[in-house]
């Protein structure tokens, strides 16, 4: 199977988009958006007339700068702020920003592109048009400060929104001429500049949203009051696809607070209070029934026999193909085998689903943390039963999103039950057990790995069979090509975004579907995550048993990959892989390619001799191509090793009775300040491409740490998270 491009209609997108989250992410070209009717369309939160549909300056040089991606704290608004100011030549100590509706770009031909952001897509979806936006509304500053002074434009530069007229020496600002360039029509075409003059691109500037943070200025979903709200807490069927059967509203009618008790679509129930507190103590003292259905005979134990069918089955998808793997295996000197399982994951994010919803027979509106706007004002118009033109969304910051946001069902409730109390917002906010045990969960895998090794020690074939969950199988099968979810491939693909590290004269790469009814989502990095466990310490596996150090196994394999090399080299060189590290200390190297950036680590670990683990530090390089704010690259390798260590070591939803056993931190756990290892960023952007940030770094820590593991312990471990294994070693 090649690596093809899915195709999509526009409608498709639009309405697709209502599943889309993160790890998956659409091309889209977006030619020169400056809608004509620029002129006469005013800012959202401003008395000036708009430049063009990304910038608005005030009177006083107030840059206000739209961003239509969201920000849940990876830092993206900073980053497409960064581009856009980059190409304007503001003054960057005078630049706000705001989010555009989706209604707002629905009316305007979405002028602002995509809202998605996911799949590390942000800033590498957008940076050509959110550039010529700035770029565009610079050129008609000059030229409205031109037409004043009755000069040439090209007589004139500008800097930090100050326009000169060169010969002349006479000057002005952007906020004198931003009402006279609001009535000019924009250039057709704009050039952007070179990187090597780029002065905000590359620079590690503070974020624009830290100060709001700190001060508790910020506002997130579940902190938003509206006059007269109302609050409401839900429960759905413990069990997957199971329904509600009847509950007994007499009981809890009176309690404080409590104004209603309302049926939510066929398997929840919500009640709606004066507080959220007294909505969930009501809720929680609520008798209900449940029709928990035939999904109730599904276990850990019934989907770990699916997947174990599924590694031995006679078919099953390609996803990568060359030579003949299966005569290489026959004829090699020695073969290697293994299976790997990686378990389900749930994206707890800090901030529980939230939404609040207003309906009214004539229109609706909510406002939520959201990672696709256009996504959940799909949602919304579908729960109101009415136009998306008479629908609106209201985009709030994210208190975490790693793509659990880019599925609307909260809108979906919170809707549903503002119907049933029309013309009161009604806030809808998820307990935490409502939230860990009713997501949209990483997908479950088990991996078997077959190599063949030649009478040299040298890699002739690879045969990997992944058993497991399709995401989009479940989320839009609409986006599969012949059956097939590419997505599964994430890091194993023949080329782009997503391609393997190695040249193997001989690979089989597949995938045997098997959908157990545990609802899968996009998860940080999603495939990437497992993937990368099991070709890295798989790698390791086969250097050991050709006697070989695990570096210079790799590389004998990348001569044909030279930026996947650079990483890891340069990893290797920095934590000084050709020095033994100091007694008790243990190293292990993982390399990849995913969302097109190329990374690499290397971790040094210690075990004890009761089989404690520390991880002392880890060593990231990553090559994005561009990097457009380097200090937030490093805090979005550090935040992503927490979170993908924190899988590793912790984190695994087990299912009985067809639902999610964890309720809460105290059985899903992340990992702890004290257990996190020093990281050591080298960020070394080649350019030329523009790679994502936030989700492919999160795949290497994993496999490095284990590699390490092995080196200190001589113990392969297979099967995840980490609490359940005995590291004590072999």
């Amino acid at each position: 199977m090649k690596n093809e491009r899915l195709k999509i209609s526009r409608r498709e997108f639009l309405i697709g988009t209502a599943t889309a989250g993160a790890g998956l992410s659409l091309g889209m070209y977006l030619p020169l958006a400056f809608a004509s009717e620029a002129s006469t369309t005013h800012a959202m939160s401003s008395s000036t007339p708009e430049v063009n549909a990304w910038v608005v300056v005030e009177a006083d040089d107030t840059v206000i700068i739209r961003i239509a991606r969201s920000e849940m704290g990876q830092g993206t608004l900073t980053g497409l702020a960064q581009m856009v100011a980059e190409e304007l030549e503001c003054d960057w100590s005078k630049v706000t920003t705001e989010y555009p509706t989706p209604g707002q770009s629905l009316a305007r031909d979405r002028v602002w592109g995509s809202f998605l952001t996911g799949g590390s897509y942000g800033i590498r979806g957008s940076h050509e048009y959110v550039r010529k936006g700035g770029a565009a509304a610079r050129e008609m500053l000059i030229e409205a400060a031109a037409e004043d002074w009755k000069v040439p434009a090209s007589e004139c530069k500008v800097a930090a929104s100050v326009i000169t007229h060169v010969p002349s020496g006479r000057t002005t600002t952007y906020g004198k001429v931003a009402s006279a360039a609001a009535q000019l029509f924009p250039p057709e075409e704009v050039k952007l500049k070179n990187p090597e003059d780029w002065k905000l691109i590359g620079k590690s500037i503070p974020r624009l949203d830290t100060v709001d943070k700190l001060t508790g200025k910020q506002v997130f979903g579940a902190d938003l009051k509206l006059p007269g709200m109302l609050n409401a807490a839900i429960k759905a069927c413990p069990t997957f696809g199971g329904r509600l059967q009847s509950f007994d509203e007499t009981k809890i009618i009176n309690l404080p607070g409590v104004q209603k008790v309302l049926r939510v679509e066929d398997n929840a129930v919500a009640v709606v209070a004066d507080t959220w507190w007294q909505a969930k103590t009501a809720l929680d003292a609520l008798p209900i029934s449940w029709d928990r259905g035939e999904n109730v005979a599904v276990s850990s134990a019934s989907i770990d026999k699916l997947l174990d069918e599924g590694l031995m089955a006679k078919e099953a998808f390609e996803g990568n193909q060359a030579g003949d793997v299966k005569k290489a295996l026959a004829s090699a000197a020695k073969t290697v085998e293994a299976t790997y399982h990686y378990p389900y994951q749930n994206h707890a994010t800090m901030e529980p689903m939230n939404a609040t919803a207003l309906w009214t027979e004539d229109k609706c509106e909510v406002w939520c943390p959201t990672q696709n706007g256009e996504a959940a004002l799909q949602s919304v118009a579908d729960a109101s039963g009415l136009p998306a033109s008479s629908c609106e969304v209201y985009k709030i910051h994210l208190g975490g999103g790693f793509g659990r946001r880019g599925t609307h069902d909260f809108v979906t409730q919170a809707v549903n039950i503002a119907k049933q109390m029309p013309g009161i917002p009604i806030k809808l906010l998820w307990s935490r057990e409502e939230d860990m045990q009713h997501g949209h969960y990483h997908p479950i895998t088990k991996a078997k790995m077959v190599g063949g090794l030649d009478e040299n020690g040298d890699l002739v074939g690879l045969h990997m069979r992944i058993s497991g969950q399709s995401i989009l199988a479940t989320v839009n099968p609409n986006w599969m090509t012949n059956g097939v979810d590419i997505f599964t491939f994430q890091g194993l693909l023949p080329d782009g975004d997503h391609a393997i590290s190695y040249g193997i004269p001989n690979l089989l790469v597949e995938h045997a579907m098997r959908n157990p009814p545990v609802p899968p989502g996009f998860w940080r990095g999603v495939n990437i995550n497992q993937n990368a466990i099991y070709m890295e310490s798989f790698m390791d596996e086969l250097a050991y048993v050709a006697g070989k150090d695990p570096l210079e196994f790799r590389r004998k394999l990348m001569s044909g990959h030279p930026k996947n090399l650079a990483v890891l080299n340069a990893v290797a060189a920095k934590v000084g892989w050709d020095k033994p590290p100091r007694t008790g200390v243990f190293r292990g190297l993982s390399v990849c390619k995913a969302f097109a950036s190329y990374v690499a680590a290397c971790a040094e670990v210690s075990v004890d001799d009761q089989g404690r683990l520390k991880i002392h530090r880890i060593v990231a390089a990553t090559d994005p191509g561009y990097a457009v704010n380097p200090q937030q690259i490093e805090a979005q390798v550090e935040g992503s090793f927490v979170y993908g260590l924190s899988a590793l070591l912790y984190g695994e939803c087990t299912i009985s009775e067809g639902g999610v056993e964890q309720q809460n931190f105290h059985n899903y756990p992340s990992m702890l300040i004290a257990e996190m290892p020093k990281v050591d960023v080298i960020v070394m952007p080649s350019g030329g491409f523009w790679g994502g940030i936030g989700e492919p770094t999160i795949a290497v820590a994993a496999p490095a740490v284990l590699n390490a593991i092995f080196a200190a312990t001589g113990k392969r471990i297979r099967s995840f998270p980490l609490k359940n294994v005995d590291l004590r070693s072999s």
